[in-house]
């Protein structure tokens, strides 16, 4: 049976949940990791709440790669959306497993947890208010590409992107690893990177946008940036 673009969707995020676990454990060498589990639950209500609020047609979109993708954009997007979190998760795991600079505090734990879901429904926010917020850099001519200024987009140019920043480094806080902390920072790096790259195409490319980046002057961070 052949999988429509909704159903590669789901499969796409179920699967990125299963290996996110299968990393955790099989590298921390067992199950035995409350906290772990509830970071997976995390991510799992991240994904049924996309579902929830986006529009179908942007979940169906984003289930495979599109035309018109910038070329520098297939490569950071899979690093920042999929190889980065999961090396955090892999540093983490073997942090657990061998001892290295690993931390349990619960009143750091928790309040990472709380944030990363805050950063998570940011990032759905955006998503459903954003029926264009295509999961690679493009100009989407086919689906009458426009500028959005509702939801967060009225105080941020790439809300989305602050919601992966958020989401990312909160993990290795949930996970209890100081080790995570250097590749959660180095995606970071690539969210601000792709942040900059893509404003100056949407600025070059996009009607209507240098405008609405005259009225709304920050980028990712409120009052910063």
């Amino acid at each position: 049976m052949k999988l429509g673009a909704l159903g590669k969707w789901w499969l796409k995020n179920l699967l990125f949940l299963f290996l996110s676990g299968a990393v955790l454990f099989l590298l921390a060498g067992g199950t035995d990791w409350p906290l772990a589990w509830a970071y997976l639950g995390a991510i799992l209500l991240t994904v049924f709440t996309n579902a929830a609020v986006v529009d179908p047609s942007l979940l169906a979109e984003r289930s495979e790669l599109q035309a018109g993708t910038k070329k520098w954009d297939v490569i950071l997007s899979v690093f920042v959306a999929i190889l980065g979190p999961l090396l955090t998760l892999a540093v983490a795991g073997l942090d657990r497993r061998w001892g290295l600079f690993p931390f349990s505090w619960l009143p750091v734990q928790i309040p990472a947890l709380f944030l990363f879901l805050l950063g998570a429904l940011l990032g759905a926010w955006a998503m459903g208010v954003n029926k264009f917020f295509s999961a690679t850099v493009r100009i989407q001519e086919e689906r009458h590409h426009q500028v959005v200024t509702a939801g967060p987009y009225r105080w941020l140019r790439h809300p989305g992107y602050l919601a992966g920043i958020i989401s990312n480094l909160m993990a290795p806080l949930i996970l209890g690893s100081r080790l995570g902390l250097i590749p959660a920072l180095l995606v970071a790096g690539g969210y601000v990177l792709r942040t900059v790259l893509e404003d100056q195409v949407l600025q070059e490319e996009l009607t209507g946008y240098s405008e609405y980046a005259r009225k709304v002057s920050y980028l990712l961070f409120p009052g910063v940036w």
